[in-house]
């Protein structure tokens, strides 16, 4: 099996898995799951989050999901319990289908990581 055809099919296992444990069935697409991850990263799983501190989420998501590309590295934590990042490597200019899968790709290793999937 290629390398692309693995990914897509590891990408539609997680998708299936979390849209039926976190959304009822209906498709979460990459920024929801992006989402999920950055609360699974906070740890505070049962807590309501407004709209600025949904957006912050994504981003302790998004450090946490390239820091093994070596583009952001964990710093600390603050009294809050919020990870906080610092960059090492300043991202490359990506087109929006290659910034899509990058992130599939992070997500999927983040995944097999946790043990989600296999």
């Amino acid at each position: 099996m290629s390398r692309d055809e693995q990914l897509k099919q590891r990408w539609n296992l997680i998708v299936n898995k979390l849209s039926s444990q976190f959304a009822d069935g209906d498709v979460l697409d990459l920024d929801a799951i992006i989402y999920l991850i950055g609360v699974q990263e906070l740890g505070q799983l049962n807590k309501k989050f407004k709209k600025d501190h949904k957006l912050d989420l994504m981003h302790i998501a998004i450090c946490r999901l390239l820091e093994p590309y070596g583009f952001y590295e964990f710093d600390f934590f603050d009294e809050d319990g919020w990870p906080h990042y610092k960059v090492k490597e300043v991202l490359p200019n990506l087109k929006a289908g290659e910034q899509s899968i990058l992130m599939k790709e992070a997500i999927v290793s983040y995944f097999l990581e946790t043990q989600f999937i296999d």
